[in-house]
């Protein structure tokens, strides 16, 4: 069983021990969140958060960017730290997370048609710097692809994100 990381065991964290994040999704949150931090100083500013949002074509209203830094902000700082950032990922949602699963297919289907298909996540993923090959997107986009169409609509794409959180993955595939 993964060790958990609390406020006890986290000092910089002010979160009740409901938080709980487990040390084996650890890795993948700091990859991601190292994204987001550019300078590399161990929080995410209102700055570099508009930054990737704006490199992955969603540009977020001013206000709207400061909404979502007060929410995800738990300790009032102006700075996402890596725990927030956890915390976030792995929380649901009053709408049991079908919002934020739409918006998350939303970022891949760049021409908005309902599907994702290897060219647009080999744009997304190379944006979001994790460089790799048209053919390894091709080979991610077939182990998700149940309807054989060479793209992934918004039910493959659901159920993928859904056996990730049965079987404890929730940021198991880059998908």
């Amino acid at each position: 069983m993964a060790t958990p990381i609390t406020a006890d065991t986290n000092p910089s964290s002010k979160s009740t021990n409901s938080n709980l994040i487990y040390l084996q999704d650890m890795d993948e949150f700091k990859r991601v969140f190292s994204r987001f931090d550019s300078n590399g100083d161990g929080k995410i500013s209102v700055n570099e958060l508009d930054n990737v949002l704006s490199t992955l074509g969603s540009g977020v209203p001013p206000d709207e960017l400061q909404r979502v830094m007060d929410d995800l902000d738990t300790d009032h700082d102006g700075f996402i730290s890596l725990h927030e950032f956890a915390v976030f990922c792995r929380s649901d949602t009053t709408d049991g997370g079908a919002t934020e699963l739409r918006d998350a297919f939303n970022l891949y289907d760049q021409d908005k048609n309902g599907l994702i298909s290897s060219a647009e996540l080999h744009l997304v993923l190379n944006r979001l710097g994790l460089k790799c090959s048209v053919e390894e997107c091709h080979n991610m986009i077939k182990s998700v692809d149940s309807d054989g169409d060479g793209n992934v609509n918004f039910e493959e794409f659901k159920q993928m994100m859904s056996n990730n959180r049965v079987n404890g993955n929730v940021n198991g595939s880059i998908l």
